[in-house]
């Protein structure tokens, strides 16, 4: 029995089985016209500029099953809002941000105000706009150029601006406004784009995701309330940015989909975020552990575990370690990725010791495919119905963290600094010939010449005055 919601023309979402309770695992489907159905739950990767770091979008339609982009419009907006994303030649049907990144036709695109996780921007949100960081620097993003731009730009899913405190706790006062600015950013988006006022050729065709403020339950429960009464006609789905909001979900939004914007710490704290609910999840832990040198190494349902093994199984390999020097092994033993297909564990050691881009790449398609396995037993485990008895034996046999790195990844790109001034991950290799264009300048002051007198010579050590 399939229980199935339509909030958009061009999108549906469907449980499969029986409507499961608010605070429940739960599988279904995400379809959108034209585009690949999402299987929930399921992850969505986040992307900088619009691409999965690390792997170029020809390979991401090869070589992975990725189904799905988040994309934030604070990495297109340049020279004060003008951008080449606006300018680019389209057809009338055509999404200009699909085709400025190049991304598949059928792949779902997911439009954000800003890119996650977000840096803290200096700049606070005010009652009409919130703070982003540009490659032009801090600015105000209004809440009409952001509709502006869903218009334009025709993503397939939006999510509302929101007015977050990124970087530390908000105070109590700072809290209502939060709530009260949120409401006011959906209101007038909604009305905007697909009100009783617009004409129906002008409604916009973008499903729309309203945020869930990181706030306690009492915080925000007038929003939440007018999110079920005035505007679940316009609603499409739920953005979340904390899985504990997932329990303040009113059992009349319950059959919304669920995008988790979260930051898990790894596998557990998706399994936890599932078991409340959770139906599409970010997870920038994968892309964090290929920078890292790290290859995913876990599945689900867990594997039986011996019985005379006391320590827990790795959540990954540290491929920098050089026990793997001279190791032919694949990342993962039977894994079908392109990685583990081609190359083995001694050819990913030397690559990062060369610091080559190879070893990034690959390890972000072998990672990326650990968790399209590891989402799929999480479907399945749900569907048999020994979801939660699997996630406890996932407790009991894996570490409860990721491997720490012992190399260093790639350069820091600017938005990846937790904060002002931090130093970047690795040095600047340019800076070597500046140091030695010093000591070379420093140096020229002691060459002997042709026209060095005998004092100079004697000097430098060359003769010696009588």
């Amino acid at each position: 029995m399939n229980s199935e919601t339509s909030q958009s023309p061009n999108m549906t979402f469907s449980v499969l089985g029986p409507a499961a309770p608010v605070l429940a695992p739960r599988a279904g489907t995400l379809a959108i016209a034209g585009r690949k159905t999402l299987s929930t739950p399921h992850y969505l990767p986040v992307t900088s500029r619009g691409v999965v770091p690390h792997i170029s979008q020809d390979n991401v339609r090869k070589e992975t099953a990725i189904n799905g982009l988040y994309v934030g419009l604070e990495d297109f907006i340049e020279k004060k809002h003008r951008s080449p994303v606006y300018k680019i030649p389209v057809e009338a049907n055509e999404s200009p941000l699909r085709k400025f990144i190049c991304a598949s036709s059928d792949l779902p695109l997911v439009l954000g105000p800003r890119r996650f996780p977000a840096l803290p921007c200096p700049p606070v949100n005010t009652e009409t706009s919130i703070a982003i960081s540009t490659s032009d620097g801090f600015h105000q993003l209004s809440g009409e150029q952001y509709i502006e731009a869903t218009m334009k730009l025709k993503p397939d899913l939006v999510i509302g601006l929101a007015d977050m405190v990124t970087g530390k706790p908000p105070g109590n006062k700072r809290r209502g406004k939060m709530v009260d600015r949120t409401h006011a950013y959906t209101r007038d988006a909604l009305d905007r784009l697909y009100g009783h006022a617009v004409a129906v050729d002008k409604k916009c065709k973008s499903a729309y995701f309203a945020p869930v403020l990181p706030l306690e339950n009492a915080q925000q429960s007038l929003y939440l309330d007018d999110l079920a009464n005035d505007f679940r006609d316009r609603l499409s789905g739920l953005a979340l940015y904390e899985s504990a909001s997932l329990t303040f979900i009113p059992e009349s939004l319950g059959s919304l989909p669920r995008l988790l914007l979260s930051d898990p710490r790894g596998p557990h704290a998706v399994l936890r975020a599932v078991m409340l609910g959770a139906d599409l999840l970010t997870i920038p832990f994968v892309g964090e552990s290929s920078d890292a040198g790290i290859a995913l190494d876990f599945t689900f349902p867990a594997p039986p575990k011996e019985t005379d093994d006391k320590e827990p199984l790795a959540l990954g390999i540290d491929m920098w370690s050089s026990e793997y020097a001279k190791d032919t092994f694949p990342l993962r033993e039977g894994c079908q990725c392109y990685a583990c297909r081609h190359h083995h564990r001694a050819y990913f050691n030397h690559l990062l010791a060369a610091k080559e881009m190879a070893a990034w790449a690959l390890l972000q398609m072998h990672n990326f495919h650990t968790m399209d396995l590891f989402f799929h037993g999480v479907r399945e485990s749900i569907q048999r119905g020994s979801f939660e008895q699997d996630v406890e034996a996932f407790s009991r046999i894996y570490a409860s963290t990721l491997p720490e790195s012992t190399g260093q990844g790639p350069r820091l790109r600017a938005y990846q600094h937790p904060g002002a001034n931090q130093p970047t991950r690795a040095p600047r290799v340019y800076g070597r010939l500046e140091d030695a264009l010093q000591k070379f300048q420093d140096s020229q002051s002691s060459v002997v010449t042709p026209d060095t007198d005998a004092e100079g010579l004697e000097k430098h050590g060359f003769a010696e005055k009588t």
